[in-house]
């Protein structure tokens, strides 16, 4: 791989994790919000923020996929999912277990082996 085709994966795989925190926000929003379930999605700026993102998040998506193969992006996709749980335990004090951590290493440590020279 390229090292822009390294940083292009590398940016979404960031990118799906800051989606995820959004739509946590707009959990945590919505319970603020009160009316029935469709006036409050319309009016759930953090949803609606996170369905925006995710939309320009699936655009990068279709860019890489022009230019590394699905077997190579997907591993940081799957990398970028790690990073879900560190944000949560960081921004939303959720609970992190170290079998948790421990599994996550081993996806990391796979996505280096995944990239690297051959």
């Amino acid at each position: 791989m390229s090292p822009k085709d390294i940083a292009l994966c590398s940016v979404f795989a960031v990118a799906l994790p800051l989606g995820q925190m959004l739509f946590k926000w707009g959990a945590v929003y919505n319970e603020r919000l009160s009316g029935p379930f469709l006036a409050r999605v319309v009016v759930n700026y953090p949803l609606i923020g996170a369905f925006a993102w995710y939309g320009l998040t699936a655009l990068l998506w279709f860019y890489v996929l022009t230019r590394v193969p699905l077997s190579l992006a997907y591993a940081f996709s799957l990398v970028g999912s790690c990073l879900v749980p560190l944000a949560g335990w960081l921004v939303f004090k959720e609970q992190a277990s170290w079998t948790m951590i421990a599994g996550y290493a081993l996806m990391v440590a796979g996505l280096f082996l995944i990239v690297r020279p051959a």
